[in-house]
């Protein structure tokens, strides 16, 4: 081990001579100077738009909860999940058995009130009977009426219909099983019309509006589409600090709640000039790149530096404000190792 540590320093030590002696032979022109070799990326104008990175999720544009308007045990189910229906179809049924039964009762109740009643129409349409006895039959068989009605109306209660069509989602409950309002039985997707939903941060509430391009990448489905905002919220959520944005989606393969990588262009400069942010150097006078300008020898030109302001950046890439021009040589690599002012081959 001290050996090769020993070795070691007699290498290092022997380098740093021959680079000064190499130095000084090449300035008295004893031997050529070695020329750094760099690799150049001319400059050119391109569309640079920067985004505003989100992630979304599909959305129905109606999905609604089919549930009942009273409690009770289901009698029978209609639907599977799947299933297309229409507004106001029958989904499924209450048992009914006890208003069926009450009913029965009060209509033959009915019957004999309407009897008593029609007796005594009949007798004080004679001027024979009280107005008293009159009034009260007319009074009960109206009381009952009203009675039969209202049990009627619990009656057809006893019916889920469908609010809306579409496909349905999600079937919740099963014959036998209770229900009550707010309990729902299934959820309807209209699917007819999808939309992807949004939730942007509010620093980002001056640049977003109607009608911005939106690249949309579906990871499930390894897709990807150009739409635009359609809808953005006026109102800011107080947990979180964002607003919701909405975007139109045309008919395919997608699902409800679905996850959508969203990038909304917020900027978009037609004519740019665009560079890795890592060929970016900052000096005393600022940020600068280096450059090189052609001897007129082949494959050799000249290290400069030009420096350069800097605009907007997204994914690794900043565009150029002013320092550069279409033409230019820009040196990509091996820009670490030169020195303005030499000679570099290409």
């Amino acid at each position: 081990m001290v050996q090769l540590a020993s070795l070691k320093e007699q290498k290092s030590a022997l380098d740093a001579k021959i680079s000064d002696l190499e130095k000084q032979l090449e300035a008295q022109g004893l031997i050529e100077k070695k020329l750094q070799t760099v690799g150049l990326k001319e400059i050119a104008v391109a569309p640079f738009r920067h985004y505003i990175d989100l992630q979304g999720r599909v959305d129905a544009s109606e999905s609604v909860a089919a549930t009942s308007k009273i409690p009770g045990a289901l009698k029978k189910v209609y639907i599977e999940n799947g299933d297309f229906v229409k507004k106001g179809q029958l989904l499924a049924e209450i048992e009914d058995a006890v208003i069926q039964k009450n009913l029965a009762e009060l209509e033959g109740q009915l019957a004999v009130v309407n009897d008593l009643y029609n007796r005594q129409k009949s007798l004080w349409d004679q001027n024979i009977g009280s107005e008293v006895q009159y009034i009260q039959a007319k009074n009960n068989k109206e009381s009952l009426e009203r009675s039969i009605e209202t049990l009627k109306e619990n009656w057809a209660m006893t019916k889920i219909y469908a609010p809306t069509s579409g496909t349905v989602d999600m079937v919740m409950l099963k014959q036998g099983q209770a229900i009550s309002p707010g309990i729902p039985l299934c959820n309807i997707l209209n699917l007819s019309e999808l939309k992807i939903v949004g939730a942007v941060t509010e620093a980002y509430a001056s640049k977003v509006k109607k009608g911005d391009f939106v690249q949309v990448y579906f990871p499930d489905l390894d897709k990807e589409i150009t739409t635009r905002v359609s809808y953005v919220s006026q109102s800011i959520n107080q947990a979180n600090r964002t607003f919701i944005i909405e975007c139109k989606l045309s008919q395919g393969d997608y699902k409800a709640n679905q996850i959508a990588v969203m990038k909304i262009v917020d900027y978009l400069n037609p004519k740019a000039i665009t560079i890795p942010v890592n060929f970016i150097q900052t000096g005393e006078e600022g940020d600068f790149v280096l450059i090189v300008e052609k001897t007129g020898t082949d494959q050799q030109a000249i290290v400069k530096k030009t420096n350069i302001q800097q605009g907007q950046n997204y994914n690794g890439f900043v565009e150029i404000l002013s320092g550069l021009k279409e033409g230019d040589m820009l040196i990509s690599s091996g820009f670490q190792e030169v020195n303005l002012g030499e000679t570099v081959l290409f």
